[in-house]
């Protein structure tokens, strides 16, 4: 490990929240207040920063992993954060939702680590909950449901590196929520039709949080078709459970 020096800037990990950039936290904010460096998703409050801090003595540098489309590789970024932080900048690694929500924020601070770079994690709000409440959804309600999962739908059923068991989500019996499911939409809602009945409520909300959020209610066997009827695409959170029929 790389010993700490006197030059040695820090890490902060940001959890920016699922869209509107008034919802990021207060820790949030004031760590890019304080950020010499800031790196960005295409995610969360990215192209509203001149809301949060000062952006005029910064510098901002785009690291997105846009679905299939501009890829700055996990390899390239944690290249970034380390060279700039080692450089003596305080580095904040800003992402859209939770960082530790499919967004990769435990590799970058095991890479800080290995450096002997300070790394701190500020939580944020995830759109995997939020997203659905901004639609008047709650993915949980007392006397109906318990339970809910979250589910990364980025690889479709079957894949050979997917690690989700479709079915065992099925028969859990609470909401699931699917994000990053944009294009495997009509394949999983495929698979979870193996155990859940067609007319089992579900909801899509494309751009939640935002002046661009619009949302759509449907049924598990008419959500494929549903998208693409009305042109959903990403970001975009899924509903599936009886809280969507609410």
């Amino acid at each position: 490990m790389t010993a700490v020096s006197s030059t040695t800037g820090s890490v902060t990990l940001v959890g920016g929240g699922p869209g509107a950039w008034d919802l990021i936290t207060i820790r949030g904010q004031r760590a890019l207040e304080r950020a010499d460096v800031i790196l960005t998703d295409h995610l969360g409050p990215a192209h509203d920063l001149a809301q949060l801090c000062d952006t005029t003595a910064k510098e901002i540098i785009d690291v997105s992993k846009l679905p299939y489309g501009r890829q700055v590789t996990q390899e390239k970024t944690n290249e970034l954060i380390v060279t700039h932080a080692l450089a003596g900048r305080n580095v904040v690694r800003l992402k859209g939702g939770d960082p530790y929500v499919f967004g990769r924020g435990f590799e970058e601070l095991t890479v800080c680590r290995e450096h002997g770079i300070p790394c701190e994690v500020v939580p944020g709000v995830t759109s995997a909950v939020s997203v659905p409440a901004a639609a008047g959804i709650p993915v949980t309600q007392r006397g109906m449901v318990h339970s809910f999962t979250v589910v990364s739908g980025h690889l479709p059923p079957g894949h050979r590196n997917s690690l989700v068991n479709w079915r065992a989500v099925a028969q859990s019996g609470g909401t699931i929520c699917v994000i990053m499911g944009v294009k495997n939409a009509p394949v999983i809602a495929e698979e979870l039709l193996r155990v859940l009945p067609a007319d089992t409520p579900a909801a899509v909300i494309q751009e939640g949080t935002t002046d661009a959020q619009r949302a759509v209610r449907c049924t598990l066997g008419t959500l494929g078709a549903s998208m693409v009827e009305h042109g959903i695409g990403a970001p975009a959170v899924y509903v599936i459970g009886e809280v969507a029929g609410l």
